[in-house]
């Protein structure tokens, strides 16, 4: 979940700290689970992070979209790429 809006960009809600259990588990804090509408039968999908010092979870139902939002992302910095390239002398 997004929480605020700083120069133009989404910062990540902070929800607090868990600790990784002995069998490899860990507990998302109540208020991330209301907020994000997780219940014990939501799929989760794992990442590592962008510098590979941590992990992303991601609610599985949720991977299309988030793909999708990138795509079109990836598409607009292309297009303006371009178009930068056509107005170069």
């Amino acid at each position: 979940m997004m929480h605020q809006h700083m120069m133009g960009e989404d910062i990540p809600k902070f929800y607090g700290a868990t600790t990784l259990g002995e069998r490899g588990q860990v507990v998302v804090p109540a208020e991330a689970r209301k907020d994000l509408n997780l219940s014990p039968s939501t799929k989760l999908m794992v990442f590592s992070g962008p510098i590979g010092e941590g992990l992303i979870l991601v609610k599985a139902e949720s991977v299309a979209e988030i793909l999708a939002h990138a795509n079109k992302m990836l598409s607009g910095f292309e297009e303006v790429l371009k178009s930068s390239e056509d107005e170069s002398p």
